[in-house]
């Protein structure tokens, strides 16, 4: 099944007349980069038909946003027989911000949480591995163990690597932010 899209332009048509209410599911760390205005934060991992009936009002459409409209079309499928009235902003805030169409800035700064523990991870792993050829067979140890952790946060939803990465001074300056809006 195919979630039905809505094209930038039209989609800020739609939200400037109330005809439909924008529904982000992205992640904090996401909406505290950036947003569309006066759209509703309700992230994936707790998108539910009640929550979301909660936030509408009587006659009024929905449109998912995300970063390209991957995770927006996956709850869109999923929930198509409960909740027909589902679109998605075709390309995300990637194509809204094409569009040249408004777009807020959060509080966040640099680079968000997830895309951080893929690159340490990333770089850990290659590093063990290059250690591990230019120095002594051992250091693809290092490899392994990022390798387990990765196995250990996916099964178990704890992230250690994240953990220590949100104590970094780079993400501990805007504690102060909150997604009140």
């Amino acid at each position: 099944m195919n979630a039905q899209t809505v094209l930038p332009k039209e989609a800020h048509k739609l939200f400037q007349s109330g005809a439909a209410l924008g529904v982000d599911v992205r992640t904090v760390s996401e909406v505290k980069g950036e947003f569309i205005a006066d759209s509703v934060f309700l992230p994936q991992d707790i998108f539910s038909e009640q929550r979301l009936s909660a936030l509408l009002e009587e006659g009024q459409d929905v449109i998912l946003i995300c970063r390209s409209d991957n995770r927006a079309t996956q709850i869109a499928e999923r929930f198509a027989a409960q909740l027909p009235k589902l679109k998605v902003l075709k390309g995300g805030i990637v194509a809204w911000k094409k569009d040249g169409l408004p777009i807020s800035a959060g509080c966040a700064s640099g680079i968000p949480m997830e895309r951080q523990v893929l690159i340490s991870a990333g770089s850990l792993v290659l590093l063990g591995l290059l250690l591990s050829k230019a120095i002594a067979p051992e250091f693809v140890g290092v490899s392994a163990f990022v390798g387990a952790g990765l196995i250990f946060a996916g099964v178990t939803g704890f992230c250690g690597m994240a953990k220590i990465l949100a104590k970094m001074p780079w993400n501990t300056k805007n504690n102060s932010c909150s997604l009140s809006r």
